[in-house]
């Protein structure tokens, strides 16, 4: 399952960001799924809390937040936007080939104004860490909050 690849994505680049900071402890990640992804919420979030469990004690007080993104199209052809629920049935083949590589929207999927498939995604692809809340060691020893 890819959302162990995705998890193990989200805890790397907390701990990048963490060293960047110089946080001492992540309390927070905010992670945004964009809807064309179809990412299995509930496979991510417990692949991400089996990776940080292992973790040093970076992640022992860490929240983890998903916030979904909408997925909206745009044509190219008639200018008109659209959102994933206009975009028709897909069946369990078109809609894991999007799943997987959301850019075969574009052999599934066409404009409901102008049948077009000459279209861009303006939002709702992919996954990524939004925000990162966590505590910075100061020079005296004391904990300052860091977003």
């Amino acid at each position: 399952m890819h959302e162990w690849a995705l998890a193990e994505a989200v805890v790397l680049t907390a701990e990048k960001v963490a060293k960047e900071q110089g946080l001492g402890a992540i309390q927070g990640i905010t992670i945004k799924l964009g809807q064309l992804q179809q990412i299995e919420k509930n496979i991510l979030k417990f692949a991400i809390r089996e990776i940080i469990q292992h973790q040093r004690s970076l992640f022992k007080k860490a929240k983890i937040r998903f916030q979904n993104e909408k997925a909206v199209f745009k044509c190219r052809n008639c200018g008109r936007k659209w959102n994933f629920a206009n975009a028709g049935k897909l069946n369990f083949k078109e809609s894991e080939a999007i799943h997987f590589v959301p850019e075969v929207a574009h052999v599934f999927m066409s404009c409901p104004q102008c049948k077009s498939p000459d279209f861009e995604i303006i939002k709702g692809r992919g996954i990524w860490v939004d925000s990162i809340v966590g505590e910075k060691e100061g020079p005296d020893g004391s904990e300052n909050k860091c977003h």
